[in-house]
């Protein structure tokens, strides 16, 4: 999981020192990776590529899309560590969202979790004058269809194959970015091209070390180790873009963390 969290956190880094390509056209280029690298693994099982509830899988990859091109529109646009945090808030709309998606029931404690999370969240944006309302709300956007996401992957338990909701990921988003891309194509330069193999390259590699991870570790143990990546963010924001944080800023990014962690280990 420390390894996952380090190749997500030099894939953060990837995507904002390339500012001047539109965040939709990144997430073009790193689906277009993942798309050929899941199909080649499908094949190579010889599992069937379209599954079966197609309806829910089409909805998986549209909110999964936009998902990531929100999150990575904040990685551009707002300090490296307040963008993941923001992303952060996904296990608390995974809950929210599981209420009324998968009908599970949730404590009442756990909402004073959720509200000491989003307490957070605005003490980030009250006292840190690079985040405008907008980009935290963007933020904010992206935790939000990163749960929805998740919900729909845990209604399509055991009807589908887990690639092939991988698979349906990149499927459903190119056709979505491509479009865009088309009529608003800048077209990457010089190392821009190896920036954009390195994000395809170490999300690959991060999302199979964090799958091993879930499979072979203590469930509640590893998902902690999960929010270590706001220390890397902080870290590589410091050392490669000399972003600093106010007091108040970082206390903020500590009560979305609590939050989240409490909500994680309440059972």
């Amino acid at each position: 999981m420390l390894l996952a969290g380090i190749f997500f956190a030099i894939m953060q880094v990837m995507v904002k020192y390339i500012p001047h390509l539109p965040a939709v056209e990144i997430v073009f280029f790193r689906s277009l990776f993942s798309l050929v690298a899941s199909y080649l693994i499908l094949k190579k099982q010889d599992v069937p590529l379209f599954g079966n509830n197609k309806k829910l899988l089409i909805l998986r990859g549209a909110s999964g899309a936009l998902g990531l091109i929100t999150f990575f529109y904040t990685l551009q646009n707002i300090p490296l560590a307040s963008a993941v945090t923001l992303q952060y808030l996904s296990p608390i709309f995974t809950t929210i969202l599981g209420i009324f998606i998968v009908k599970e029931k949730v404590k009442p404690i756990r909402f004073l979790y959720f509200a000491i999370a989003f307490g957070g969240v605005l003490v980030i944006e009250g006292f840190d004058p690079r985040i405008s309302i907008m980009y935290t709300l963007i933020g904010v956007a992206s935790g939000f269809f990163a749960g929805l996401a998740y919900n729909i992957i845990r209604k399509l338990k055991g009807s589908e194959h887990p690639l092939v909701i991988v698979f349906y990921f990149p499927l459903v988003t190119l056709p979505i970015v491509g479009v865009w891309s088309y009529f608003n194509w800048v077209m990457p330069m010089g190392w821009d091209w190896l920036l954009l193999l390195g994000i395809g390259i170490f999300t690959q590699l991060a999302q199979y070390y964090m799958t091993l991870a879930y499979q072979h570790a203590n469930l509640a143990k590893i998902t902690s180790l999960n929010y270590i990546g706001i220390v890397y963010a902080l870290f590589f924001g410091f050392i490669f873009f000399g972003e600093t944080f106010n007091l108040l800023t970082y206390l903020g990014m500590g009560l979305v963390l609590l939050g989240v962690i409490l909500n994680i280990r309440s059972k």
